[in-house]
């Protein structure tokens, strides 16, 4: 047998890990940023908060540069700002599915990344046009974003073994919490040292090099492993080679199946909290915490890597116990949902109590973000489960509803955060742990691990 580090499937893992990668990093240097661009006396929250938390730096909380633009955002403007890009990103989640069963995913997700890129570096023209065509130009980034997902997913769903899917799908997924690692603390560092512009236009012109010689590489590649550029490989590892051709989608059942459902809801409940945080864990560590830029950045991004070192290690814990202990698929995806969203949930609302305790309040919420790690074996890949054969359009499905959270979670958490007090943030940590835990215990109620009847059809069974 091939060695697990030079097979195709595992060389796929890894490319597609860098993939998510560039893609996260693109998504979230907003979040950074925005601390940035907004004017200190835009709203009260300075002069309340800073009656709660003493400054955490002994130095003056300013940016060493502050030749930046600042905008007049009140708190509801800055919640749309955050939560435009899924107005997006929520169009192309069943189209793309759809296209990559059809075409294939390799296209779909160079074209997808690039398209991205682009948008970022219009960002800081945007701002200056005003707010709402950096609305505009944030929801068509994320519109380019939104197939990459499915793609991924219908490329998997020929490439992963059923005893090796929750390895190989938590290594490729687990690049979008290394992207989140790297951009916040790097966002915060270009922020503090250069300006704010700055952080769009690196990130957007690193990664639209990159993916012009990917795209340009997939164009004029065929299935073959014959080529040793490290970027041909990855799109020569096409569905499209593999997949013989499909029936039609059978919408209906489909779209009646409860245990789809239950991975609807998972992924909405989960994605409440975690877009919750993304996008606004900058924002709470400022004006809560109270750190600087630079430090805000750091510890931003430490949730985020704790939750990749869990992804990485949970795929291979649920694999091991469905191949060596004989776990069901079902037990083991219902359990690691489980884990992956109580725990969250509970030290999520323990961080809403422990006042200006700085280290404890981080601890907290990387250990809540660390669990939900446990997700990716869970409810993250269950698609593949209970339909192999589509499971690009059922994640898009998901995906749909999943993004909601992103579009409307931080327009509720900025308008139920005023005055940055204490109690308003744990008023969002209340919410987000009650969205997590009804959807943990819907998946462990209604979830299969079994492929269903009306995936069959076309298809080689897979025994789970």
């Amino acid at each position: 047998s091939v060695p697990a580090c030079c097979s195709a499937r595992y060389n796929l893992a890894l490319l597609a890990c860098f993939g998510f990668f560039l893609v996260y990093a693109l998504r979230v240097n907003l979040s950074v940023a925005l601390v940035d661009m907004v004017e200190p006396n835009t709203s009260s929250a300075k002069n309340v908060t800073s009656n709660v938390c003493p400054e955490h730096s002994s130095t003056i909380n300013v940016p060493r540069n502050t030749t930046g633009e600042k905008y007049s955002w009140d708190a509801e403007t800055q919640g749309w700002i955050l939560g435009s890009f899924f107005y997006g990103y929520i169009i192309t989640q069943i189209p793309g599915g759809y296209l990559a069963s059809r075409i294939g995913g390799k296209l779909l997700l160079g074209f997808g990344i690039f398209g991205t890129s682009v948008f970022t570096l219009l960002t800081p023209l945007a701002a200056n046009l005003g707010v709402g065509y950096l609305i505009a130009v944030r929801a068509l980034e994320g519109l380019g974003e939104g197939v990459t997902f499915p793609a991924m997913h219908s490329m998997w769903s020929s490439w992963a073994p059923p005893l090796e899917r929750s390895k190989l799908l938590s290594i490729s997924y687990a690049g979008a919490q290394l992207g989140t690692v790297v951009s916040l603390p790097l966002s915060g560092l270009i922020c503090y040292y250069m300006n704010w512009v700055y952080v769009f236009y690196i990130f957007g012109e690193f990664i639209v090099s990159i993916d012009l010689v990917s795209i340009k590489t997939t164009v004029f590649s065929k299935c073959s492993y014959q080529h040793s550029d490290f970027l041909l490989f990855l799109f020569s590892l096409s569905p499209a080679c593999q997949l013989s051709t499909q029936k039609s989608v059978p919408w209906r059942p489909m779209l009646g199946s409860l245990p789809l459902w239950a991975i609807v809801v998972a992924h909405f409940s989960y994605n409440w909290t975690f877009y919750t945080l993304l996008t606004l864990l900058p924002t709470y560590m400022k004006e809560i915490l109270r750190f600087d830029a630079q430090e805000n950045g750091f510890l931003s991004a430490l949730p985020y890597f704790g939750c990749w070192l869990c992804i990485i290690l949970s795929g291979q814990i649920a694999d091991y116990l469905r191949e060596k202990q004989n776990f069901s698929t079902v037990c083991v995806r219902k359990c690691f949902t489980l884990i992956g969203m109580i725990g969250p949930a509970l030290f999520l609302v323990a961080a809403g109590f422990i006042g200006c305790n700085y280290a404890l309040a981080v601890a907290f919420v990387t250990i809540s973000t660390t669990l939900g790690g446990f997700c990716t074996s869970g409810y993250s890949i269950n698609h593949l489960d209970i339909a192999p054969s589509y499971a690009g359009i059922l994640l898009g499905i998901t995906n749909s509803f999943a993004t909601i959270p992103g579009m409307v979670g931080p327009v509720i958490a900025k308008s139920l955060t005023h005055n940055n007090t204490v109690e308003e943030w744990q008023m969002v940590f209340y919410i987000a742990a009650s969205i997590n835990l009804f959807g943990a215990i819907f998946f462990a109620l209604f979830a299969s691990g079994e492929v269903q009847d009306w995936a069959v059809s076309g298809y080689h069974l897979h025994r789970n």
